[in-house]
């Protein structure tokens, strides 16, 4: 049960989150795929992040990127599930930079895919001239990502550490 409501709460913080005035790429929502497969039952760690982009991409409005959007953090929601056996301050910190560059890669690469050369070229000098304009949302990605990353983390640590079931449910063996 706690479970559950710790995915509703993160999945209205995430989505809400979107909605208020925030630099571009600059959102919780790798920090919460990360953390949905650390902290979470597998099956939450890709409905998290997922609900939290659907229901605040049906306020925003949905757009042509979202295979490609959704896709990195499906991929960031893998990264998470290798995480929790890995959860120390430097390679949490590694995976926070690798979601962002693996959000910047695929989204960027759907930009150019999507562009039907009208904004870049159909060649490679396309692609790379996207990726150079790209740049410097990359920076908003980083920064968000590590900041909402380390936030995130640190609160989950914090009740796993006073709130025992928490801790408990984690680290109890399947049956």
């Amino acid at each position: 049960m706690k479970h559950a409501i710790i995915a509703f709460v993160l999945i209205l913080a995430a989505a809400l989150s979107r909605l208020i005035p925030h630099p571009p790429n600059f959102a919780p929502i790798a920090a919460m795929a990360l953390a949905g497969g650390v902290y979470l039952d597998k099956r939450f760690a890709f409905i998290v992040p997922f609900a939290a982009l659907l229901l605040s991409d049906a306020i925003i409005g949905f757009h042509s990127l979202m295979v490609f959007v959704y896709g990195s953090f499906l991929a960031i929601s893998f990264i998470g599930l290798w995480l929790k056996s890995h959860k120390k301050p430097l390679p949490v910190f590694g995976a926070a930079l690798a979601s962002s560059c693996l959000f910047f890669i695929v989204s960027n690469f759907g930009v150019w895919a999507l562009a039907d050369g009208a904004i870049y070229p159909r060649s490679v000098a396309g692609l790379v001239e996207c990726y150079i304009a790209a740049i410097p949302f990359f920076q908003n990605t980083v920064l968000g990502d590590v900041l909402y990353t380390g936030v995130l983390f640190g609160v989950l640590e914090a009740a796993n550490k006073f709130i025992p079931e928490i801790a408990e449910k984690q680290t109890a063996v399947p049956r």
